[in-house]
């Protein structure tokens, strides 16, 4: 680039600045009255409804069990039904057990997972 190019260069960019700042100067600087015919939003809505223990009805209730061996297994429940839980082992890395379907086993989701076998049909004779 020529010393000529780099002057129309620096021109050109000191004119955009100008500019914009030149534009946009004029819309924050005046306020607008806010129109006549606002409406009040609507009210929140109140808490979830409590169950006759006193705790909300849409969160789980949680049971902590600490184990002989030192395992503490967290038991999830909604509307009275296991539907996950959480084992810590005293040596271990924690991992969790959920429900499969509702007559189904549990899933384990914890750090070695279960083999699982691709089963494809490559040829039939």
């Amino acid at each position: 680039m020529s010393k000529n190019d780099k002057k129309i260069h620096k021109n050109m960019l000191q004119l955009m600045l100008v500019a914009s700042l030149s534009w946009a100067v004029p819309s924050i600087a005046t306020a607008k009255e806010p129109p006549k015919d606002l409406q009040p939003l609507e009210e929140v809505p109140p808490p979830p409804a409590l169950s006759k223990d006193g705790e909300a009805t849409d969160e789980p209730q949680i049971t902590i069990v600490k184990k002989k061996n030192g395992d503490t297994v967290e038991e999830y429940r909604l509307n009275g039904q296991l539907y996950m839980m959480k084992v810590t082992p005293s040596h271990g890395v924690p991992y969790y057990m959920h429900r499969e379907d509702q007559e189904g086993g549990w899933l384990n989701d914890g750090p070695n997972k279960p083999l699982v076998v691709p089963k494809w049909t490559i040829f039939r004779f």
